[in-house]
């Protein structure tokens, strides 16, 4: 039998569903956070960026981050629920994923799923976090 899990996220919440039927109601079955992401982008860094002289002549330039604070917390948190998903397909609670999430957080997730083997995973590419499990499923295929 198929063990199904309904990943719904967003930059700063993960929850996890499952169905009894694939054509019934979502069941809840676990939440992931991570409120780092939500905080400004002011106060995920420690200070302005350092600066730097430059190799000739006598100019100086702020140097600034490889990646941006509050993206390094979206890949942080992808992440986050790659590393729980993992473990669930090895403890063999799940063996198919669908992950629901805006277009910049479902490509951090693929690309941190992607060492995982033997699942099979299909994606929906939308935001649907701020909706509660009813409405989320009114978005999903009919036949999960």
């Amino acid at each position: 039998m198929s063990k199904l899990w309904v990943v719904v996220a967003d930059q700063s919440k993960a929850r996890i569903f499952t169905v009894a039927d694939p054509r019934g109601a979502l069941l809840g079955v676990g939440e992931l956070e991570h409120p780092e992401a939500r905080g400004l982008e002011q106060t995920l860094t420690s200070d302005r960026p350092g600066r730097s002289f430059d190799s000739k002549g006598q100019g100086r330039h702020s140097m600034g981050s490889e990646v941006e604070p509050g993206k390094q917390e979206n890949v942080r948190f992808a992440k986050q629920i790659a590393d729980h998903l993992q473990a669930a397909h090895e403890e063999g609670r799940c063996n198919r994923l669908l992950l629901v999430a805006g277009p910049p957080l479902l490509g951090m997730l693929r690309e941190s799923l992607k060492s995982t083997s033997g699942m099979e995973i299909s994606e929906i590419e939308k935001n649907l976090g701020q909706y509660n499990a009813l409405e989320i499923r009114k978005h999903l295929p009919g036949r999960l």
